[in-house]
């Protein structure tokens, strides 16, 4: 379904690449862990790693 989903990004948009990232964060209240997902830009991609969340 990713690429679909960016495939499809990439054909409507004017000039910008897009990407899914996919981030694995320990829950505090759990100790799980969860996956937070989210569809941007090329060049928030690497701020979206450094986040602590």
């Amino acid at each position: 379904m990713a690429k679909k989903v960016v495939a499809t990004l990439k054909k409507e948009s004017s000039g910008k690449d897009y990407v899914k990232v996919i981030k694995m964060v320990k829950s505090s209240k759990t100790g799980a862990y969860e996956f937070k997902e989210n569809i941007i830009t090329n060049e928030l991609a690497k701020e979206f790693f450094e986040k602590k969340s």
